[in-house]
């Protein structure tokens, strides 16, 4: 495993090593607008490169492996041109909502399923097979966007999955399961090879072809870890993104504006705001996704009604920890008679 680790570190280094040199020939590059944190024109998509190095990687030393689960692969590969391809040209949200939603049925039709949500007052609670298909291709299209729209800083994305494909890889590695194995793994070599050129400051961004295909990796792994850990569990392995776009979403609501149009009201752009301060903003996020994640790997076998009612109570905290409304919203003056 270690030769594996080191050649997919290699490929993905040189890869998005070659796409950093290239990326003006290919117009892959991020033009700054009135979202950006950075200030200069930056190649992107480096997901070609390390989801490229993925790829090869395991097709050339695990083929049982990648022929096995074939459906998860070809998946993959999908969403990583469709993200570059929307680097490049800028594809409406729709339509990769739409696609997203392809893939997350077709790797749920061929097994890739949450079939419960857990025990709860000792009743297990089993979905119906088709229920099951819908709420998992939900879940799958949901944590993938939620990954995307963490994807503001430099390292952050990258540095977030990282964390997390690190306690999958645990998770896999005391059940025996090849899939979160081997795929977190691959992952976890070839984000380090990115995150060398992706930490402050930025030479190369994961762009959609990157950030969707981590999304969709660790949703895989997410609802494989299911045969093993608890629910509840899972939703602190992957918290971060996950709170963030529930916070997000529920306050465009709040102002009446659609829950999927984009701003600059993210937890790492709040971070931002106050710091000031790139490095200091991401490596305070990590360090709460690590706690959490940690919080995660220990529940993995705990009751699961306290585990949620813990998860509710730290969402209630980030949720009005992270309300921007008090920046700028003072108390009422009194209006005289």
């Amino acid at each position: 495993m270690i030769l594996l680790f080191i050649i997919t570190f290699a490929i993905a280094f040189a890869l998005i090593q070659w796409l950093i040199k290239n990326a003006e020939r290919f117009g892959l590059q991020d033009i700054p607008n009135q979202r950006s944190a950075h200030k200069k024109v930056t190649p992107r998509s480096a997901g070609l490169g390390f989801v490229g190095a993925i790829l090869i990687v395991l097709t050339l030393f695990e083929p049982s492996h990648v022929m096995h689960y074939y459906y998860v692969y070809i998946s993959l590969l999908f969403i990583m041109f469709v993200g570059a391809y929307d680097d490049k040209y800028n594809i409406s949200h729709r339509l990769k909502f739409v696609g997203l939603i392809l893939i997350a049925c077709f790797v749920s039709y061929h097994g890739l399923l949450i079939e419960s949500l857990g025990d709860y007052f000792g009743y297990k609670f089993i979905l119906p097979v088709a229920i099951s298909v819908i709420f998992t291709a939900f879940a799958i299209v949901g944590f993938t966007n939620a990954l995307n729209l963490m994807d503001g800083l430099d390292g952050l994305a990258g540095g977030l999955s990282l964390i997390m494909l690190v306690f999958y890889f645990a998770i896999g590695y005391m059940h025996h399961d090849a899939l979160m194995i081997n795929l977190s793994f691959a992952t976890i070599a070839a984000l380090l090879a990115f995150l060398y050129f992706n930490w402050y400051p930025a030479k190369i961004f994961m762009g959609d072809s990157g950030s969707l295909s981590l999304g969709f990796i660790i949703s895989v792994l997410s609802v494989e870890s299911l045969h093993y850990i608890a629910p509840a569990a899972v939703l602190f392995i992957i918290a971060m993104p996950l709170m963030d776009t529930f916070i997000v979403m529920r306050r465009r609501i709040q102002r009446g504006q659609s829950p999927f149009k984009a701003d600059k009201n993210h937890i790492h752009h709040f971070l931002y705001k106050v710091k000031v301060h790139v490095k200091f903003s991401v490596i305070l996020l990590l360090s709460l996704q690590l706690a959490l994640s940690i919080i995660g790997f220990q529940l993995k076998n705990a009751n699961e009604v306290l585990s949620l009612l813990l998860f509710g109570l730290l969402f209630f905290i980030f949720l009005n920890m992270f309300d921007q409304r008090y920046r700028y919203r003072g108390p009422k003056k009194s209006q005289k008679k």
